[in-house]
């Protein structure tokens, strides 16, 4: 017997949006969402794809090419996309969230941070108190810029803001586009301030407040029902992306990268106090 229930693919795009995933974090990036995107696309019988947010933000070069996945496949396909905030979509998260043709979020989501922002650590006189002697040798005056163990140079620091503002200006113009006349007049809409879900309705930067489930039953009727799309899992279930073979050096690389990109990723959600 045939139902006549309405079922709607559902992807989850999680964490921190960065180019490189490691045995400690599988995080947001282009390479590991389109296998999934494409997936949930193929449901021919399907009117719309939904995708659930929670993501701080990261890379601004992964969080547009993930938007831009989303809404080619979309166009192809011809389905509506509706996007559901969880706990944030901030920065790259929100920029993701613009694919959806809907941004419905919960009223204490956290959404907006539009805006560039670029962190580190100096350490100038570090080497000196420790007795080593740091030597750099470079072709091209700028290929040392920013070294953490030298002192910061103005000029420095002016082409990094200068990178920054162009950044920015992309990242607005992708809202405006997106989101148009839905937009209200506010000074603070693109300073990289952030919003709860019920103030963001108000600015225009969602279109509801609601959940998923709630909204696609709303929507497409009562027997509505939610399919997840996830990842193929391995023989050892998920992925690690480890290289085949006993390299325990190339393993222990690999964890420390992945220590490193877990408190950068960690830092990204204490932002938002998450």
């Amino acid at each position: 017997m045939r139902s006549d229930a309405t079922t709607i693919p559902v992807v989850r795009l999680q964490g921190a949006i960065m180019a490189n995933s490691s045995p400690m974090r599988q995080n947001l990036s282009l390479a590991a969402t389109a296998g999934v995107l494409q997936k949930a696309f193929s449901d021919k019988k399907a009117p719309a794809v939904a995708i659930s947010i929670n993501s701080p933000g990261g890379s601004p070069v992964q969080s547009r090419l993930i938007f831009k996945r989303i809404r080619d496949i979309a166009e192809e396909k011809k389905k509506h996309v509706h996007v559901f905030v969880e706990d944030v979509a901030a920065s790259g998260g929100y920029m993701i969230a613009l694919a959806g043709d809907e941004i419905i979020a919960d009223p204490s989501s956290i959404v907006g941070s539009i805006g560039v922002v670029s962190a580190g650590f100096g350490f100038p006189e570090l080497l000196k108190k420790i007795g080593v002697e740091r030597r750099v040798h470079t072709a091209g005056q700028n290929k040392a810029v920013l070294d953490p163990f030298q002192p910061e140079k103005a000029e420095d620091v002016e082409r990094l803001k200068a990178l920054q503002l162009e950044i920015h200006e992309i990242f607005i113009d992708m809202v405006k586009q997106r989101r148009g006349a839905k937009l209200a007049e506010n000074d603070d809409l693109f300073t990289g301030l952030f919003w709860t879900g019920h103030r963001a309705k108000e600015l225009g930067l969602i279109d509801g407040i609601g959940d998923m489930r709630g909204f696609l039953k709303e929507r497409y009727g009562k027997k509505t029902k939610m399919k997840l799309i996830s990842q193929s899992r391995g023989l050892f279930g998920r992925r690690l992306g480890l290289v085949s073979g006993p390299d325990m050096s190339a393993l222990g690389a690999s964890l420390a990268t992945g220590v490193m990109e877990s408190a950068e990723e960690q830092a990204l959600w204490q932002r938002f106090g998450l």
